[in-house]
């Protein structure tokens, strides 16, 4: 594997600050601007006096110190978001639907600021970073361009034909909550809040402090494309204190992360009768089957592992290949994995980057060293980097692992991938429905019809074929969650905005009612109505 400095490199965008002598300015240490910083932290809504440092792992740079807020702050928050939300849901679709037409030109525009400060907070490699722009620009235009199709009032069957009027129609929840995590900081920062906004609703967002600049940089341009700043609150802290409290006074909430926490939150949404989307772990599969192009395989195995150094809710942590094609699909693998460049930087050549913290790097490490001690072959990798950034940790194929070890069925979210054979297409498939999660898998075939059919036999909410987590992810009209312990729920899609909607039905009775009339008895009207209703099911009527 090539390497690259863990130094910034030549790349500087717009939030880097210029060189200076630590020795006679206190914040020459500091990878960004201070005055940048403090204009995108006025943004979070804190009144406590507390802060919370945070560093990149890019070097470890210290980035800034976060103001926290306090439960006084999340219900202020609160406030604030029920008083703006009752007259952003009076505006008119298409002006919300502009906004996000806005806000996609936006993304693009300054995508450079976007990508420097994602890979300043997450130390992921710059073209993952990217990704989260196009995906963000996806997601707002798709829904600015569907959003008539899924909010429109519509007309449905009434009870009588012309006698009875009956309409559906969209209403806002009112304030959602959204529990976003670290290792997507732009995309899950706003991905899931646009549909909100496009319904009427108003947000209140509690992004991860360790990438809290990033989603405090996208509520900016939320205000840029045209949003009523109040629509879109921000508050920072920890998920017991800050997420508790987010949960506990909104009207629906969103949550991407852990299974853990996540049963929390159901049992909370539960208490107070609100619902609640969300969007857990994985162990997700990718299968290889005995026709797969082999060098096609092995290219989307390392996107489909690698990407994010590992970190992405859909990649893949298991890897069952064919027998007829086991040995080929190992080398043109482990090749193509050793070749790639590591390193914490801003450089577009970097292949994959750093770990996002101590903690991960522990797990990872961990997964790794328990698996070999207990009989598991290293293919390629296995050992941390720290010459290359704090927590970068190398690609790395483990071959032989077993029950009995850690990575087997907990999700390491690491670059971090177990090979296992298998000789049938039923017995690969029930390996893969193995466990408790059902998030993402993948199908390699030269079949696409057979991929497909592999496929629905899978129990995730998304299976690709012949990519690895991208066909799905990036079509948006494609709904997008767990089935499973990996979570309940839809990003994307109708049912991506309609989550943050409740059906009204609203139905006119004309000249009869729907009840006796003209003195005429129960007995009689029985008998009318049953005439009436033999008669609309030889009309075909639903």
């Amino acid at each position: 594997m090539s390497e690259q400095s863990p130094a910034g490199g030549e790349h500087t965008g717009p939030v880097v600050d210029g060189p200076a002598d630590p020795e006679h300015d206190a914040t020459a240490a500091y990878a960004l601007d201070r005055t940048y910083v403090a204009r995108l932290t006025s943004r979070v809504v804190s009144t406590s006096g507390s802060t919370h440092a945070v560093a990149s792992p890019v070097g470890g740079a210290p980035l800034a110190h976060l103001p926290v807020s306090s439960e006084d702050d999340v219900a202020e928050a609160f406030e604030r978001a029920r008083r703006a939300q009752a007259a952003w849901a009076g505006t008119s679709l298409d002006e919300r639907a502009a906004a996000l037409l806005r806000l996609h030109d936006l993304l693009l525009d300054r995508q450079d600021e976007l990508i420097d400060l994602v890979v300043w907070e997450s130390g992921k490699a710059r073209k993952d970073a990217y990704l989260e722009v196009a995906h963000l620009a996806l997601t707002a235009r798709y829904y600015a361009r569907t959003a008539h199709q899924h909010l429109d009032s519509r007309r449905v069957a009434g009870m009588f034909p012309v006698l009875t009027r009956a309409e559906v129609h969209r209403v806002p929840k009112g304030v959602v909550g959204i529990i976003s995590p670290w290792n997507y900081p732009l995309t899950m920062a706003l991905c899931d809040g646009i549909p909100a906004l496009l319904a009427g609703n108003a947000v209140v967002a509690k992004p991860d402090l360790q990438t809290m600049l990033t989603a405090l940089l996208a509520a900016e341009l939320l205000d840029q494309a045209g949003f009523p700043p109040e629509v879109w609150q921000v508050v920072a802290g920890s998920g017991p204190e800050v997420g508790g409290a987010v949960v506990a006074s909104a009207d629906y909430v969103c949550f991407t992360g852990s299974t853990a926490t996540g049963r929390v939150i159901a049992r909370q949404c539960a208490d107070r009768l609100v619902g609640c989307s969300l969007e857990l772990g994985g162990k997700n599969p990718m299968l290889v089957l005995r026709d797969a192009d082999v060098h096609r395989a092995a290219e989307g195995a390392v996107r489909a592992v690698f990407s994010n150094a590992g970190q992405l809710c859909v990649s893949m942590e298991r890897l069952y290949v064919a027998d007829q094609v086991y040995d080929r699909f190992v080398d043109a693998f482990v090749s193509r994995t050793q070749a790639m460049t590591l390193g914490a930087s801003q450089d577009w050549n970097v292949d994959m980057g750093s770990l996002i913290s101590q903690a991960q790097l522990d797990t990872v490490t961990a997964h790794v060293e328990d698996a070999v001690a207990k009989g598991a072959t290293v293919l390629t990798g296995g050992r941390a980097r720290p010459d290359l950034g704090p927590f970068v940790f190398e690609p790395t194929i483990l071959e032989g692992v077993s029950v009995d070890m850690e990575c087997f069925g907990k999700e390491t979210f690491g670059p971090v991938v177990s090979l296992y054979r298998f000789h049938s297409e039923d017995e690969a498939i029930a390996r893969a429905n193995d466990g408790h999660y059902g998030l993402n898998a993948s199908v390699y075939t030269r079949d696409a019809a057979r991929g497909r059919a592999v496929a629905r036999r899978i129990r995730c909410g998304t299976v690709n074929v012949n990519e690895a987590y991208g066909a799905t992810f990036g079509s948006l009209g494609a709904p997008m969650g767990g089935m499973r312990e990996s979570g309940m729920g839809r990003r994307q899609g109708a049912e991506g905005v309609l989550r943050y909607t409740e059906a009204q039905s609203v139905a006119t009775q004309r000249l009869v009612p729907i009840a006796p009339m003209l003195g005429m008895s129960e007995e009689t009207n029985a008998r009318v109505m049953t005439s009436a209703l033999r008669l609309l099911n030889k009309l075909g009527r639903a």
